[in-house]
């Protein structure tokens, strides 16, 4: 898997590269392709989220988006995953865990404790990776076309968590978002840096390539 890093950019602008990239990888052009990158302040939202669940307009626009899941928020702080794959030839069959599961490995490897939320059946909206007293840590949102990946998931590092009390996070009324800062504060250590985290979640998903 091919890893690029990007510094800070538009959530418009990173959609339309990454369509490029999908295309490019149905083609056969380019290798699976995990991208490392930040937005500035932004608040996105699945077809399916009730208008119910959004903020009133404000100073942080607000997108509408062709991933799956519900509304969430990126800003500085947060790390960005894209992951455009081809599943055809990789195979897995629960995407989202696998996802999931590459972020597990790679915050155990940061010496934060981070767990999967299943429930039988699996419950849609308990996607995502969250400690275990249940604060979630990561938000994932995935679409497929023509077998392969695109979107992926919002790390927090350092996010300003105000930002997600202006609506209803992930579909979740009571959900309670965390950051690897906020973690570590809670134990009196040091947090991870974000280069740390971006080659952590790196050798995580390369190493199962």
């Amino acid at each position: 898997m091919q890893r690029v890093d990007l510094g800070q950019v538009e959530y418009g602008q990173a959609i339309a590269e990454m369509a490029g990239w999908v295309r490019q990888r149905q083609q056969g052009l380019i290798a699976d392709r995990l991208v490392l990158l930040n937005h500035p302040p932004v608040i996105t939202y699945g077809a399916r989220t009730p208008a119910a669940e959004l903020p009133a307009p404000g100073a942080i626009p607000l997108v509408p988006v062709d991933r799956g899941g519900q509304a969430t928020y990126h800003g500085p702080g947060q790390l960005i995953g894209y992951l455009v794959v081809n599943l055809r030839e990789r195979g897995p069959a629960d995407v989202v865990r696998w996802v999931e599961d590459g972020l597990i490995r790679a915050l155990h490897a940061l010496g934060v404790a981070a767990i999967r939320r299943d429930t039988p059946p699996r419950a849609q909206s308990l996607v995502g990776v969250w400690t275990p007293d249940h604060r979630k840590l990561v938000s994932i949102g995935m679409r497929i076309r023509g077998g392969v990946t695109s979107h992926g998931f919002a790390l927090n590092v350092t996010s300003d968590l105000a930002a997600f009390e202006a609506f209803t996070a992930c579909g979740l009324p009571e959900v309670a978002m965390t950051s690897l800062a906020e973690l570590a504060a809670e134990r009196g250590v040091t947090a991870p840096v974000e280069a740390a985290v971006r080659d952590a979640v790196a050798e995580a998903f390369q190493a199962r390539a």
